[in-house]
């Protein structure tokens, strides 16, 4: 017999995908509003910790971690076919080179920086959302996303600004990126909630699941445990 694909769970991992991959692509843009410095990637990264929240409340903590090693698998996959692009000599006729390679040529470091910080963040807000969903019974999912997401976000920061920025960004505007990235992350997941809210219910009800991670392993590499 057949396993039928699960349609919601299938466009949540194909999403949670677009957004690493495009929030990548926005990442080596630094941008000032006001009084606040960030990345651009800032618009669309914390979505994926939202989808990453869907996730393990309705399929679990198995197939989140399925889906954040196939986003890991895509990011590389972008960095190295893009690096391969500015690498192939472009037509004699053609005068975007310099603004392509401006654009898709991400130095190591930011590559590296973010690559890492995505895995430690993700698998943590994954782990914390879980762990928490278990120990409520279900309850305060509002509360629990918000911890987790808090979790992850400045584990993220924490390990990307340093990587990508150190000895470039002096420090004490490294340490306010870092702060500010991570609040203003974790503002979004709550500011966008009640939809989330919304999405995670319609979305128990069309799967018929609400799966508890009792009695699993949470090692971030036993990936066919799924």
């Amino acid at each position: 017999m057949k396993e039928k694909v699960s349609i919601p769970f299938m466009l949540t991992g194909i999403l949670f995908n677009v957004c690493l991959i495009l929030a990548n692509l926005l990442e080596t843009k630094v941008i000032q509003i006001g009084p606040i410095t960030a990345t651009a990637g800032l618009m669309v990264f914390p979505v994926s910790y939202i989808l990453n929240d869907c996730i393990v409340e309705v399929w679990g903590y198995r197939k989140a971690r399925l889906i954040i090693w196939i986003g890991f698998i895509m990011n590389f996959l972008v960095v190295g076919l893009t690096q391969l692009a500015i690498l192939l000599p472009g037509a004699a006729f053609w005068e975007g080179e310099a603004a392509f390679n401006l654009i898709y040529g991400m130095a190591p470091r930011i590559v590296v920086g973010s690559l890492c910080a995505f895995l430690v963040g993700s698998f943590l807000n994954a782990y914390v959302m879980s762990r928490m969903k278990v120990a409520s019974k279900g309850k305060h999912f509002s509360f629990r996303a918000i911890v987790s997401t808090l979790a992850g976000e400045s584990a993220d920061s924490l390990i990307f600004f340093p990587i990508a920025f150190g000895g470039i960004i002096p420090v004490d505007k490294l340490l306010l990126m870092i702060i500010t990235q991570a609040c203003l992350k974790s503002l979004y997941e709550v500011i966008i909630l009640p939809v989330t809210i919304r999405v995670v219910s319609w979305m128990k009800k069309m799967e018929g699941c609400d799966v508890y991670d009792r009695e699993i392993s949470f090692n971030p590499f036993k990936i066919k445990d799924t």
